[in-house]
Protein backbone atom coordinates (compact mmCIF):
# COMPACT_ATOMS: atom_id res chain seq x y z
CA UNK A 1 0.00 0.00 0.00
CA UNK A 2 1.34 3.49 -1.07
CA UNK A 3 0.44 6.41 1.44
CA UNK A 4 0.84 10.06 0.89
CA UNK A 5 1.69 12.04 4.10
CA UNK A 6 0.73 15.62 4.26
CA UNK A 7 2.29 17.20 7.37
CA UNK A 8 4.45 20.50 7.94
CA UNK A 9 5.57 19.43 11.28
CA UNK A 10 8.84 17.64 10.96
CA UNK A 11 8.78 15.83 13.93
CA UNK A 12 5.18 14.53 13.16
CA UNK A 13 6.05 13.65 9.71
CA UNK A 14 9.30 11.79 10.64
CA UNK A 15 7.42 9.88 13.25
CA UNK A 16 4.39 9.20 11.09
CA UNK A 17 6.61 8.24 8.08
CA UNK A 18 8.71 6.05 10.42
CA UNK A 19 5.23 4.26 11.52
CA UNK A 20 3.89 3.38 8.69
CA UNK A 21 6.66 1.85 6.82
CA UNK A 22 7.24 -0.42 9.63
CA UNK A 23 3.88 -1.66 8.66
CA UNK A 24 5.27 -2.15 5.10
CA UNK A 25 3.58 0.81 4.01
CA UNK A 26 5.49 3.01 1.04
CA UNK A 27 5.19 6.06 2.01
CA UNK A 28 5.79 9.70 0.03
CA UNK A 29 5.84 12.71 2.58
CA UNK A 30 5.04 16.46 1.61
CA UNK A 31 4.84 19.66 3.37
CA UNK A 32 2.31 21.42 1.41
CA UNK A 33 -0.74 21.72 -0.39
CA UNK A 34 0.13 22.58 -3.63
CA UNK A 35 2.56 19.83 -3.61
CA UNK A 36 -0.16 17.51 -1.99
CA UNK A 37 -2.19 17.76 -4.75
CA UNK A 38 0.56 17.75 -7.58
CA UNK A 39 1.55 14.48 -6.07
CA UNK A 40 -1.66 12.92 -5.95
CA UNK A 41 -2.15 13.89 -9.27
CA UNK A 42 0.73 11.84 -10.71
CA UNK A 43 0.67 9.05 -8.56
CA UNK A 44 -1.64 6.13 -7.83
CA UNK A 45 -2.38 6.08 -3.93
CA UNK A 46 -3.97 3.70 -1.43
CA UNK A 47 -4.44 6.45 1.16
CA UNK A 48 -3.79 10.25 2.07
CA UNK A 49 -3.17 11.39 5.85
CA UNK A 50 -3.55 14.86 5.30
CA UNK A 51 -2.96 17.68 8.35
CA UNK A 52 -5.47 20.55 7.88
CA UNK A 53 -2.95 23.35 8.87
CA UNK A 54 -0.30 23.51 6.22
CA UNK A 55 1.54 26.31 4.00
CA UNK A 56 -0.76 27.31 1.09
CA UNK A 57 -3.26 25.81 0.41
CA UNK A 58 -4.91 24.43 3.68
CA UNK A 59 -6.05 20.78 4.16
CA UNK A 60 -9.83 21.30 3.83
CA UNK A 61 -8.89 22.81 0.27
CA UNK A 62 -6.63 20.00 -0.62
CA UNK A 63 -9.29 18.10 -0.02
CA UNK A 64 -12.01 19.21 -1.63
CA UNK A 65 -9.95 19.81 -4.63
CA UNK A 66 -8.60 15.93 -4.59
CA UNK A 67 -12.81 14.97 -4.13
CA UNK A 68 -13.45 17.69 -7.24
CA UNK A 69 -11.15 15.76 -9.42
CA UNK A 70 -12.95 12.44 -9.60
CA UNK A 71 -10.06 11.02 -6.27
CA UNK A 72 -12.12 8.26 -4.46
CA UNK A 73 -8.98 7.71 -2.63
CA UNK A 74 -9.42 7.27 1.35
CA UNK A 75 -8.60 10.63 3.73
CA UNK A 76 -7.30 10.69 7.11
CA UNK A 77 -7.32 14.77 8.04
CA UNK A 78 -5.38 15.38 11.15
CA UNK A 79 -5.87 18.62 13.16
CA UNK A 80 -5.39 20.48 16.94
CA UNK A 81 -8.69 21.68 15.82
CA UNK A 82 -10.61 19.83 17.71
CA UNK A 83 -14.25 21.80 17.41
CA UNK A 84 -17.00 19.95 15.99
CA UNK A 85 -17.39 22.50 13.50
CA UNK A 86 -14.33 21.80 12.77
CA UNK A 87 -14.58 18.13 12.23
CA UNK A 88 -18.15 18.87 10.21
CA UNK A 89 -16.00 21.31 7.74
CA UNK A 90 -13.26 18.58 7.23
CA UNK A 91 -15.75 15.38 6.70
CA UNK A 92 -17.81 17.59 4.71
CA UNK A 93 -15.12 18.43 2.01
CA UNK A 94 -14.70 14.65 1.20
CA UNK A 95 -12.31 13.11 4.24
CA UNK A 96 -13.46 10.16 5.25
CA UNK A 97 -12.02 10.05 8.87
CA UNK A 98 -10.95 13.00 11.32
CA UNK A 99 -7.90 12.56 13.97
CA UNK A 100 -6.88 15.39 16.50
CA UNK A 101 -4.22 15.81 17.68
CA UNK A 102 -2.11 14.76 19.79
CA UNK A 103 -3.19 11.33 18.97
CA UNK A 104 -1.32 7.94 19.26
CA UNK A 105 0.19 6.53 16.25
CA UNK A 106 -1.59 3.09 16.92
CA UNK A 107 -4.66 4.75 16.64
CA UNK A 108 -4.00 6.42 13.26
CA UNK A 109 -2.66 3.09 12.02
CA UNK A 110 -6.30 1.19 12.87
CA UNK A 111 -7.97 3.74 11.70
CA UNK A 112 -6.05 3.77 8.23
CA UNK A 113 -6.28 -0.43 8.24
CA UNK A 114 -10.21 -0.10 8.61
CA UNK A 115 -10.57 2.50 5.69
CA UNK A 116 -8.45 0.76 3.18
CA UNK A 117 -10.88 -2.64 4.42
CA UNK A 118 -13.66 -1.41 3.32
CA UNK A 119 -12.03 0.95 -0.13
CA UNK A 120 -14.06 0.19 -3.22
CA UNK A 121 -14.97 -3.43 -1.68
CA UNK A 122 -14.19 -4.80 1.43
CA UNK A 123 -10.72 -6.42 1.89
CA UNK A 124 -10.26 -9.87 2.94
CA UNK A 125 -8.16 -10.04 6.75
CA UNK A 126 -6.81 -13.68 5.53
CA UNK A 127 -5.27 -14.02 2.42
CA UNK A 128 -4.91 -17.74 0.86
CA UNK A 129 -3.40 -19.23 -2.36
CA UNK A 130 -3.04 -22.92 -2.03
CA UNK A 131 -1.38 -23.21 0.74
CA UNK A 132 0.37 -19.81 1.79
CA UNK A 133 -1.51 -17.90 4.18
CA UNK A 134 -1.54 -14.25 4.54
CA UNK A 135 -2.74 -12.30 8.03
CA UNK A 136 -2.86 -8.99 6.56
CA UNK A 137 -3.65 -7.49 9.97
CA UNK A 138 -0.71 -8.96 11.97
CA UNK A 139 1.18 -9.16 8.91
CA UNK A 140 1.82 -12.91 9.37
CA UNK A 141 2.70 -14.99 6.40
CA UNK A 142 2.82 -19.18 6.78
CA UNK A 143 3.04 -21.79 4.21
CA UNK A 144 2.16 -25.41 4.96
CA UNK A 145 2.93 -25.55 8.80
CA UNK A 146 6.22 -23.66 8.33
CA UNK A 147 6.33 -19.49 9.82
CA UNK A 148 7.90 -17.59 7.23
CA UNK A 149 9.50 -14.33 8.42
CA UNK A 150 9.92 -11.29 5.54
CA UNK A 151 11.22 -8.14 6.45
CA UNK A 152 8.93 -5.13 5.68
CA UNK A 153 9.50 -4.48 2.27
CA UNK A 154 9.38 -8.29 1.13
CA UNK A 155 6.13 -8.74 3.43
CA UNK A 156 4.62 -5.36 1.34
CA UNK A 157 5.52 -7.12 -1.90
CA UNK A 158 3.67 -10.06 -1.35
CA UNK A 159 0.23 -8.98 -0.17
CA UNK A 160 0.47 -6.71 -3.53
CA UNK A 161 1.26 -10.21 -5.83
CA UNK A 162 -1.30 -11.84 -3.57
CA UNK A 163 -4.27 -8.84 -3.69
CA UNK A 164 -3.46 -9.41 -7.79
CA UNK A 165 -3.64 -12.95 -7.69
CA UNK A 166 -3.35 -15.07 -11.14
CA UNK A 167 -2.29 -11.37 -12.47
CA UNK A 168 0.52 -10.45 -14.19
CA UNK A 169 2.25 -7.16 -12.46
CA UNK A 170 4.49 -4.60 -14.39
CA UNK A 171 7.96 -3.71 -12.61
CA UNK A 172 5.61 -0.28 -13.04
CA UNK A 173 2.86 -1.70 -11.47
CA UNK A 174 5.29 -3.35 -8.75
CA UNK A 175 6.79 0.28 -7.72
CA UNK A 176 3.94 2.47 -7.62
CA UNK A 177 2.90 0.38 -4.83
CA UNK A 178 5.44 -0.97 -2.91
CA UNK A 179 7.85 1.81 -3.14
CA UNK A 180 7.92 5.42 -2.96
CA UNK A 181 8.71 8.42 -4.78
CA UNK A 182 12.56 7.65 -4.24
CA UNK A 183 12.34 4.40 -6.12
CA UNK A 184 15.12 4.31 -8.83
CA UNK A 185 13.43 2.41 -11.97
CA UNK A 186 16.98 1.23 -13.20
CA UNK A 187 17.75 -0.28 -9.69
CA UNK A 188 17.29 -3.82 -9.28
CA UNK A 189 15.37 -3.89 -6.44
CA UNK A 190 11.91 -5.30 -7.29
CA UNK A 191 13.74 -8.30 -9.00
CA UNK A 192 16.42 -9.03 -5.39
CA UNK A 193 12.97 -8.88 -3.35
CA UNK A 194 11.04 -11.44 -5.88
CA UNK A 195 14.05 -13.87 -5.23
CA UNK A 196 13.96 -13.31 -2.11
CA UNK A 197 10.61 -14.30 -1.47
CA UNK A 198 11.16 -17.23 -4.06
CA UNK A 199 13.68 -18.35 -1.53
CA UNK A 200 11.42 -17.64 1.60
CA UNK A 201 8.27 -18.99 -0.26
CA UNK A 202 8.94 -21.66 -2.68
CA UNK A 203 12.04 -23.40 -1.83
CA UNK A 204 11.36 -26.98 -0.24
CA UNK A 205 7.63 -26.96 -1.61
CA UNK A 206 6.80 -28.85 -4.56
CA UNK A 207 4.58 -26.45 -5.98
CA UNK A 208 5.97 -23.28 -6.66
CA UNK A 209 3.74 -19.84 -6.46
CA UNK A 210 6.07 -17.43 -7.36
CA UNK A 211 6.03 -17.27 -11.42
CA UNK A 212 8.12 -15.15 -13.71
CA UNK A 213 6.17 -13.71 -17.19
CA UNK A 214 9.95 -12.80 -19.46
CA UNK A 215 9.59 -9.23 -20.62
CA UNK A 216 6.60 -9.07 -18.67
CA UNK A 217 6.58 -9.12 -14.95
CA UNK A 218 5.94 -10.99 -12.30
CA UNK A 219 2.56 -13.01 -10.74
CA UNK A 220 1.70 -14.72 -7.30
CA UNK A 221 -0.21 -17.85 -8.31
CA UNK A 222 -1.89 -21.44 -7.19
CA UNK A 223 -2.12 -23.97 -10.01
CA UNK A 224 -5.67 -23.22 -10.74
CA UNK A 225 -5.18 -19.97 -11.30
CA UNK A 226 -2.29 -21.09 -13.80
CA UNK A 227 -5.07 -23.09 -16.08
CA UNK A 228 -7.53 -20.36 -15.77
CA UNK A 229 -5.30 -17.40 -16.90
CA UNK A 230 -3.29 -20.46 -19.93
CA UNK A 231 -7.21 -20.78 -21.12
CA UNK A 232 -7.56 -16.99 -21.29
CA UNK A 233 -4.56 -16.58 -23.18
CA UNK A 234 -5.67 -19.47 -25.76
CA UNK A 235 -8.87 -17.36 -25.94
CA UNK A 236 -7.24 -14.01 -26.19
CA UNK A 237 -4.68 -15.49 -29.12
CA UNK A 238 -7.64 -17.34 -31.11
CA UNK A 239 -9.63 -14.03 -31.42
CA UNK A 240 -6.79 -12.18 -32.54
CA UNK A 241 -5.93 -15.07 -34.76
CA UNK A 242 -6.58 -14.55 -38.48
CA UNK A 243 -9.12 -14.98 -40.58
CA UNK A 244 -9.84 -16.03 -44.55
CA UNK A 245 -12.46 -13.89 -45.28
CA UNK A 246 -13.45 -10.28 -44.79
Amino acid sequence: MRVLLVEDDPRIARFVSQALREQAYAVDVTTDGEDALYKAAINDYDAVILDVMIPGRDGFEVCRELRAEGLTVPIIMLTARDSVQDRITGLDTGADDYLTKPFEVAELLARLRALLRRGNAVRPATLTIADLVIDTRAHQVTRGNRKIELTAKEYALLEYLARERGRVLTRAEIAEHVWDENFDPLSNLIDVNINRLRRKIDDGFSTPLIHTRRGEGYMLAAPDDLQTTSTKDDSRSKSEAPTDHV
